[in-house]
């Protein structure tokens, strides 16, 4: 079983702080088994699931008696799988927390957003810190450590981590199975459309039932089927409506919850100081980008997931407040991607599949951004730095420079 790069995090900052760790993340992505690797590592643990009969009996009479003894200086690790599913679940692990008479390591995973859950529920407010797991990337196939934002900058035109045949093969990979680690790791197309289908029938039939109670559930799986072939396109809200012959808010509060149960997610235009740039209209994408049809569609969407997880990692371990956006204008001049850092422009990155020159529409956006360094990625193998005054724009192969992030 492969390290994941949460799992360093977890001990040297959570644990480290006795604090809850809750880690939300899609469904398959890898949780249960990066808490079953960090039991492992334990003299003392215990793993309880809520779908488990038997630990809902055990939870309902006494939720303290999920901890375990104490043996030495060792400190017991307790896992809790799907705990959010239990309406009271925040008020009794604060209370098993509060009462603690000798220290204890929690480790909470679910598959929605787990603060989904905290309406009707007592907080745990300084009590815990949340991470967001992703599936698989480049990086995290080869290494589970993360370099922090600055130092990626700098090792990234530096050059200091060349790519070798793995990077390009990992690429080939996930390209072609998608992020997530069954079908990834199985590497057959068969069991892959397999697993694609009943992870959308658990999404959606089971994970937005329970979440949502909604009724409209075909309807639902209709907006999912559609979303493939809208992947890297503006996203319509008033189009989907027409083609589901229903209303725009119904559109966003089902996108919404499809959002929430990590099926999309969706990129929005940075607007701060961009003259004519877009105002509303966003970009979808999924988490399973192995499911888009559009060789194109599905790198841009590949790199998006590999921008998302960096962002998501830097500001769940405290390096600052990472958000992706893209530039638009409305002569539709466009930079696909565009990482802010505590709301200041950062790193601006384009996707090309083949064209190694850069994009005319750098000298459009370039003086707009306060950013000296910016990024294109290629499919194939390439490295070449270019100078615009005093920027320096990368056009790097996505194998070796998407190796660099998280």
């Amino acid at each position: 079983m492969k390290r994941r790069s949460l799992d360093p995090v977890i001990d040297s900052s959570a644990f480290a702080d006795h604090k809850i760790a809750m880690v939300s993340g899609p469904r398959q992505c890898g949780k249960t088994t990066l808490a079953r690797m960090m039991l492992a590592g334990r003299k003392i643990g215990v793993y309880r699931n809520w779908d488990q009969l038997a630990f809902r009996r055990e939870w309902s009479l006494n939720p303290s008696s999920v901890v375990p003894a104490a043996r030495g200086i060792e400190t017991p690790l307790v896992v809790l799988d799907e705990i959010h599913k239990e309406r009271r679940w925040k008020r009794n692990l604060k209370g098993i927390y509060d009462t603690l008479e000798s220290p204890c390591d929690f480790l909470v995973t679910g598959s929605a957003r787990l603060n989904i859950y905290r309406k009707g529920s007592d907080s745990l407010l300084g009590r815990h810190y949340a991470y967001r797991m992703h599936p698989f990337s480049i990086r995290e196939l080869d290494r589970p450590d993360v370099p922090a934002p600055d130092r990626l900058l700098e090792s990234l035109f530096a050059r200091a981590e060349p790519a070798g045949a793995a990077s390009e093969e990992a690429l080939k990979s996930l390209m072609t199975y998608g992020p997530f680690p069954e079908p990834l790791f199985s590497q057959n197309a068969r069991r892959t459309n397999l697993w694609r289908r009943n992870r959308e029938q658990l999404v959606i039939r089971e994970d937005l039932r329970d979440l949502s109670r909604l009724p409209e559930l075909d309807r639902v799986e209709m907006l999912a089927a559609l979303l493939p072939g809208r992947v890297g396109s503006l996203f319509s809200y008033a189009s989907l409506g027409r083609d589901l012959e229903t209303s725009v808010p119904t559109v966003k509060r089902w996108m919404a919850w499809l959002r929430d149960l990590y099926y999309a997610f969706e990129i929005k235009p940075w607007t701060s100081r961009i003259h004519r740039s877009l105002q509303r209209e966003g970009k979808v994408y999924l988490w399973d980008y192995g499911a888009v049809p559009d060789l194109a569609a599905k790198f841009e969407n590949l790199v998006a997931l590999h921008l998302l997880k960096a962002c998501h990692y830097w500001t769940d371990t405290g390096e600052g407040n990472f958000d992706l956006f893209f530039l638009r204008d409305k002569e539709k001049h466009e930079i696909d991607f565009l990482i802010v850092r505590d709301r200041v422009p950062w790193l601006p990155i384009e996707v090309k599949m083949s064209d190694l020159e850069p994009s005319p529409n750098w000298k459009r956006f370039a003086p707009m951004l306060p950013c000296r360094r910016s990024l294109q990625l290629v499919m194939q193998p390439a490295w070449k730095v270019h100078e615009f005054g005093p920027v320096r724009l990368l056009v790097a192969g996505a194998a070796e420079g998407l190796g660099y992030f998280a």
